[in-house]
């Protein structure tokens, strides 16, 4: 069945794994959300920027999802599952089980996450290569890739984990794996497993080109000609594009753990940017007064923003960015070139900036008795303290520089750290609520020079389309709106990134003839914020002040770092 004749009652399962937590849900072909569940997952942190996971634990996590959003469910319904991850690094030896990525020779903390800074000395001499495939990462790969892993395992961790290792895996293509190839018994499904990955994740992370594949040159160049000798079968030397069906679908062993029917279709997976891109991007925004109504696709920016925030911009011919990833070839979209802009830390800066105020926990203790979260807490509160004036311009005399994880982009240093200008000894709520909101607009102001940085390579963007958990903020939407000057739109279902997921799985299971088909039929637009224009003269002006600082950040540096 195929060419859009699906089943009527077809239902799909989107599995996310985020930084926190494993999230899934059941969606029909219309992309409506019938059931939802989240379980959290460990992180540890066993020194500075050394963050790690356990992929037993997130499979464990995944399993316990599945299982409650098909309670009462008719299985057979149920016609193909799709995998989002962050791009973590998944490490296994030959027999499949857990390796250390540990001082501490813990296997059971096998993954290096995403947000993982520990291999700064590695990416340096990397990008000190200067090599080609480095102009497909904005000209400087960043330390949040695999490479600079790989390379600090095999310089730090020889024996116990590298020496070892069988399988190198991004964790949306480990989930995928585990899905359709879970027993040594199973050979042949294990065989095909083994070697397909996901083209989203090995063209974005590890410098694969859906093109010309693997570049061997670079891999010695770096000191990892390991995987050049063995034909790349530890990271992948099968290639799929997301969405394609995997092997022979659900494995027995597999579909018991889960919960799901056995031989359901399996796809090829996302990065969980990449899926909620794919979950918005291609919205019908008929009837909203959207100049990118009458726009090509191109003109639409997926803005993904939950623990870290990615810029998704499509093209038809590949645009260089400098400090943006990509151009990736139907990395996201077939057919469509990617551009990749990021900013490594925006819900965790918020956190850290709200939760490290001494006025915080009066702020936590208010919004419990008012049943609230605290950031709905803290957007009433501006509301009552901005008096006649727009709420953003309680910043006049405080600016923020985000960075307090490096930049990704444009500027692609991860050398740079966060600045605050304008702090006083207050340190009360109206103090705390303040510093949030000015965070958030520089977040927002990142955002803004990211897409500068790409309209001036030769993008052309019109409309923001928003998704994840800080989407669901509206004072960090209406502050995008407000800076970019571009009109916002949000999902008409909240879990986007979901959504994107399972489109995945519907195409996996020949119920839609194209990815392209199943996003027009599932994905769809909800509310629009536009723009106050009245106020730009304003943020035009803190727009100033936010290049300042970090132009006065690298003139305090190369003071102290001169003679």
């Amino acid at each position: 069945m195929s060419g859009g004749e699906q089943e009527p009652g077809s239902y799909y399962v989107g599995v996310d794994v985020g930084t926190g937590s494993v999230r899934a849900a059941l969606v029909d072909q219309k992309g409506v959300l019938l059931a939802f569940a989240e379980q959290p997952i460990t992180k540890w942190e066993p020194q500075f920027n050394h963050h790690e996971q356990s992929s037993e634990d997130i499979w464990a996590a995944c399993c316990v999802v599945t299982k409650k959003i098909v309670q009462g469910i008719d299985l057979s319904r149920i016609r193909g599952l799709g995998f989002d991850a962050t791009c973590s690094l998944v490490v296994l030896d030959k027999q499949f089980r857990p390796l250390p990525v540990n001082y501490e020779g813990d296997p059971h903390r096998n993954v290096i996450m995403w947000l993982d800074h520990r291999a700064v000395s590695q990416v340096q001499k990397i990008n000190e290569t200067r090599h080609s495939v480095l102009q497909y990462v904005g000209g400087a790969m960043s330390v949040e890739m695999q490479a600079p892993k790989l390379l600090w395992l095999k310089e730090n961790l020889r024996e116990t984990c590298w020496d070892k290792a069988g399988h190198f895996f991004d964790l949306p293509d480990f989930l995928s794996w585990k899905a359709t190839g879970v027993t040594g018994r199973l050979y042949h499904w294990i065989y095909l497993s083994r070697f397909s990955r996901s083209l989203c994740s090995l063209v974005c992370k590890w410098t694969y080109s859906a093109e010309k594949g693997w570049d061997d040159s670079f891999w010695k160049m770096i000191g990892l000609e390991d995987f050049v000798a063995d034909n790349y079968s530890k990271i992948g030397n099968q290639v799929l594009p997301p969405g394609a069906s995997l092997g022979s679908g659900l494995t027995p062993e597999a579909a018991r753990e889960l919960g799901l029917p056995v031989g359901i279709a399996v796809a090829a997976s996302l990065i969980d940017a990449h899926a909620g891109g794919l979950g918005v991007i291609g919205a019908d925004v008929t009837g909203h007064g959207l100049i990118c109504e009458g726009q090509p696709v191109t003109s639409r920016l997926a803005v993904i923003c939950g623990t870290s925030s990615c810029h998704m911009g499509i093209c038809k011919d590949p645009i260089f960015v400098p400090g943006v990833w990509g151009p990736y070839f139907s990395a996201m979209v077939p057919g469509f070139w990617l551009n990749e802009g990021g900013q490594s830390v925006t819900g965790k800066l918020i956190d850290h900036v709200v939760q490290g105020h001494a006025a915080f926990p009066e702020v936590q203790a208010k919004a419990a008795a008012r049943c609230q979260s605290v950031y709905a807490y803290l957007n009433s509160h501006l509301d009552l303290i901005k008096k006649a004036q727009p709420v953003g311009f309680l910043t006049v005399d405080l600016h923020v520089w985000p960075d307090f994880h490096g930049n990704r982009s444009p500027l692609a240093d991860l050398t740079l750290k966060g600045m605050v200008s304008g702090l006083t000894l207050s340190q009360d709520l109206d103090d705390l609520a303040i510093l949030y909101l000015a965070t958030v607009q520089a977040i927002a102001f990142g955002t803004r020079f990211i897409i500068e940085t790409m309209e001036a390579a030769g993008h052309s963007i019109s409309t923001l389309f928003l998704c994840g958990g800080l989407s669901k903020n509206p004072l960090f939407v209406q502050m995008h709106a407000d800076i970019t000057g571009m009109p916002v739109v949000l999902s008409q279902e909240a879990e986007a990134v979901l959504v994107g997921a399972a489109i995945l799985g519907a195409c996996a299971s020949g119920d839609f003839a194209s990815v392209q088909e199943a996003v027009t039929r599932m994905s769809k637009a909800g509310r629009v914020v536009f723009p106050r224009h009245e106020d730009k003269k304003y943020y035009d002006k803190k727009y100033r002040v936010f290049r300042k600082l970090v132009e006065h950040q690298k003139e305090y540096s190369a003071i102290m770092n001169g003679d």
